[in-house]
């Protein structure tokens, strides 16, 4: 039997032997076939850290990819870069390509690997070249305000 273990935008499946392969969680969709849109968000969007607001902008892009939650990525001018910190942390994804990550660094804390940009996206995703997106969590914040 396999046991999975969820890890964000992949499973790992493992055998009883304990070997790993790393699969995209839409297994049975051919890799074409997973959907990505990009639009322009509406509004006026910020992210906070920690109280600290790093950004606010007009023209954040809106990524929906499959049925997963849309992402908001935001034009890297419009952040307050200070507050970043370039991490070594890299992913690959098969549709987007590789993103590189950043820390977030407020005066109370220190936020690992929360941002994370495509500095080299696949074309089909060229749009998001350069953008920040941010991990949610209970100290950071996205929101359209």
């Amino acid at each position: 039997g396999l046991n999975r273990a969820a890890v964000t935008g992949y499973d790992i499946l493992m055998s009883h032997r304990g070997a790993k392969r790393a699969t995209p969680k839409f297994e049975g969709m051919n890799r074409m076939e997973k959907k990505i849109t990009i639009r322009k968000a509406d509004g006026n969007w910020s992210v906070r850290a920690g109280g600290a607001v790093l950004g606010e902008s007009a023209n954040a892009l809106e990524l929906t990819e499959g049925s997963l939650a849309p992402v908001i990525y935001f034009p890297r001018e419009d952040i307050a870069m200070a507050f970043l910190d370039a991490s070594t942390h890299k992913t690959h994804c098969p549709f987007k390509g590789d993103a590189s990550y950043f820390s977030i660094v407020t005066k109370s804390r220190t936020i690992d690997n929360a941002v994370w940009s495509y500095e080299n996206p696949i074309e089909a995703v060229e749009r998001i070249k350069g953008y920040l997106a941010f991990e949610q969590s209970d100290v950071v914040t996205v929101e359209r305000i």
